[in-house]
């Protein structure tokens, strides 16, 4: 028999009792059906992930806070006018205690750190279009648009060199600002107004220069480092020392080409805990999230592979009654010459074809759920997070689940084909 003629009595053999290779069948769509939404959503945090990564960290740069302390004493803490000031948390990235002018200048002591960059915190209470600026919209600042790059609709990145005052957008306020569209808002000018620290009211202009869409770090609006110092100083208490929730540190790389490798990083944060600092990666900031995702996927994993295993007990069963239901036919075909592999590949096949289908039907149908179910939820619940796609399929991973799926059948019908390739065809022949 050749290899064709052989997939061919395979695959209809396979449904010789449609029902119990239906039910089969459906076993193993459960579990593809599971584990293909799984693989895709974890491909689909994960790249949206690796993406936040991209628009913050180029690989070279730390991002250096006070080190949490732990304080064991009862009461409240000692007043210290030499130590750090406490701020407002406005970001995932910062936190409560503000660094001072020594951290800064104990971090740009550190050996292989490059260059230190404070990130201020400004407020701003308003903006308004130039031209209609008794229409104003309450607007946050995002206190790392310094350090990073944002998700773009229109227009350019900031230019951090500029000596003149740019202002990043969030996508939500083109309309309400006046403009038609995102790349109408780029080269117009916006008015915000913020409280100096005498309580005065002040006003200053600056150039759209981009409109960005909402993520995990570029919540709020974006200013260059010319605005940014501007308002900062207006906002700086005279007298009191200054204070900023973050700074970013750039190292100089030991590898080729002057990369920066992990031992750098590791020298250096090393070198931060002995002053009381931390730095970390933005890799480092996401691993928490990544790891909290992770632990959910991999729980609704366990159920899809829990899926697969009681599958596999149902291929195991239907293919040991075939065999026992064709045991003369066995013996026939062994009587006729055909040989004991060929016969353990007749039923190994059978059991392909099973996985082959369930896993394929099961990866449809969740690719089917799937895409739909993704489109519901970027307009409703994900709509602030535009660019994430949380079911990801991609063709890789789909292929993967499949293919594990199949060869766990082709495992599940290894015993099934061993016993029908054993049989003695005198032996079958006589059977009732």
């Amino acid at each position: 028999m050749k290899t064709s003629d052989l997939v061919r009595t395979a695959t209809r053999n396979a449904f010789r009792s449609r029902l119990r290779t239906t039910l089969t069948v459906l076993s193993l769509f459960v579990g593809a059906f599971t584990l293909t939404l799984t693989t895709a959503l974890g491909a689909g945090v994960s790249d949206y992930v690796q993406r936040q990564v991209a628009t913050l960290s180029s690989g070279d740069v730390l991002l250096v806070t006070p080190a949490a302390s732990v304080d064991t004493t009862d009461g409240p803490a000692e007043y210290d006018p030499e130590g750090r000031q406490q701020g407002t948390a406005g970001n995932p990235l910062t936190g409560s205690t503000l660094l001072n002018q020594d951290d800064l200048d104990a971090i740009e002591a550190i050996d292989g750190v490059r260059q230190v960059e404070a990130v201020s915190q400004i407020q701003v209470d308003w903006v308004a279009a130039s031209d209609d600026a008794d229409s104003r919209y309450e607007l946050d600042i995002n206190p790392t648009s310094s350090i990073g790059h944002s998700d773009l609709v229109a227009g350019e990145q900031l230019d951090q060199d500029s000596s003149e005052y740019q202002i990043l957008l969030p996508e939500e306020y083109v309309a309400a600002l006046g403009f038609d569209d995102a790349a109408d808002a780029i080269g117009e000018t916006v008015v915000l107004g913020y409280t100096d620290a005498e309580r005065a009211s002040r006003e200053v202009e600056a150039t759209v220069v981009g409109i960005a869409r909402t993520s995990l770090f570029a919540a709020g609006a974006g200013t260059n480092a010319t605005l940014t110092t501007e308002i900062a100083d207006a906002q700086a208490v005279p007298g009191q020392p200054r204070g900023w929730p973050l700074a970013v540190a750039y190292l100089d790389g030991s590898g080729s080409g002057g990369s920066v490798t992990d031992g750098d990083i590791a020298a250096v944060k090393d070198d931060l805990a002995v002053a009381d600092l931390a730095g970390q990666t933005v890799e480092d900031q996401l691993g928490v999230v990544q790891t909290v995702i992770n632990g959910i996927i991999g729980v609704l994993s366990a159920f899809a592979i829990v899926a697969l295993i009681a599958a596999s007990f149902g291929i195991v069963n239907t293919l040991l009654m075939s065999v026992q239901e064709r045991t003369r036919e066995i013996g026939l075909m062994k009587a006729m010459g055909m040989s004991n592999g060929r016969v353990f590949a007749l039923f190994s096949l059978e059991a392909v074809v099973i996985g082959l289908l369930g896993s394929a039907l099961g990866a449809l149908a969740a690719i089917a759920v799937g895409t739909a179910i993704a489109g519901g939820l970027s307009q409703t619940v994900l709509a602030d997070l535009p660019g994430l796609q949380i079911l990801l399929f991609e063709p890789a991973g789909v292929i993967t689940v499949i293919v594990v799926i199949t060869v766990i059948a082709f495992l599940s019908g290894v015993l099934p084909a061993r016993r029908a390739a054993r049989q003695d065809p005198i032996e079958s022949l006589r059977y009732e």
